[in-house]
């Protein structure tokens, strides 16, 4: 799998791009069929120090793609959640595929 990272108004770092792909390594290692990640990183000014640090995941996968965004006070946190979401969504596309 392939993994895209991009920054908007945050410096690059790659603590967060180990810390994301190891936690996306593991939704491969269960749904072989993830073709492609892209994440985003994100800094947006709030008046709430709860949020503000924001992770935004988007996966290839066969059909639609999977998108999955969070925010918190720390992009750990961030990541940990987009990375629930995506679980959650892996699980249906892969509910429906055996289906068919």
């Amino acid at each position: 799998m392939n993994i895209n990272f991009e920054y908007h108004d945050v410096k690059a770092s790659n603590r967060l791009e180990i810390m994301a792909a190891q936690k996306l390594e593991k939704l491969v290692d269960k749904f072989d069929f993830i073709v492609r990640a892209d994440v985003f990183f994100k800094k947006e000014n709030t008046s709430s120090p709860d949020t503000g640090m924001i992770c935004n995941i988007r996966l290839s996968t066969p059909g639609p793609r999977l998108f999955a965004e969070a925010s918190h006070s720390s992009f750990e946190a961030s990541i940990a959640e987009s990375v629930d979401d995506l679980k959650r969504q892996l699980e249906k596309r892969k509910a429906k595929m055996k289906m068919r």
